[in-house]
């Protein structure tokens, strides 16, 4: 099990959840693929993307349905200022993962947590577990719970 794997793990433990990670020989670093490698809808992969909110030099972490995209206007508003895309730089150096395998949890620094509203309609869902290969599954309030995200409509229309 790779370091970053065993952080999610560790930090999954850490707060009483006992949600096992799973690593798959195919790769999981797109919703897409990650969909196809578990059996699951494209929908219920809770996909980690990252974002700098300008002002404050932080990372926000907008947790979106994999059938959807991110409205960076509508997560500006939720954080209460500006938001881009965070480079791949920026994402190792405040999460401590690479793009494609970004947590919920095990962060270097904690991020603020925007939850996409759509996937509270699925039973499970699908989070990346700290590489292109590993995840693991969930209900969606206990990402709410494992998170303290804030569950909010983030997607474009």
């Amino acid at each position: 099990m790779k370091s970053s794997v065993r952080r999610v793990q560790e930090a999954l433990a850490a707060r009483g959840f006992s949600f096992q990670v799973r690593e798959f020989p195919e790769s999981t670093r797109t919703a897409a693929e990650a969909a196809v490698a578990v059996g699951c809808a494209l929908g219920q992969i809770a996909k980690s993307l990252v974002f700098r909110a300008r002002r404050a030099d932080r990372a926000v972490l907008a947790i979106a349905s994999g059938a959807n995209r991110v409205d960076e206007a509508a997560l500006s508003a939720l954080v209460g200022e500006p938001v881009s895309r965070a480079d791949a730089t920026f994402v190792r150096a405040k999460t401590g993962f690479a793009i494609g395998g970004v947590a919920p949890i095990g962060h270097l620094e904690p991020p603020i947590v925007a939850i996409d509203r759509d996937l509270m309609q699925y039973d499970e869902i699908w989070a990346a577990a700290g590489t292109p290969r590993a995840v693991f599954c969930l209900a969606p309030t206990d990402l709410v719970n494992l998170t303290g995200g804030q569950v909010a409509h983030i997607k474009q229309d």
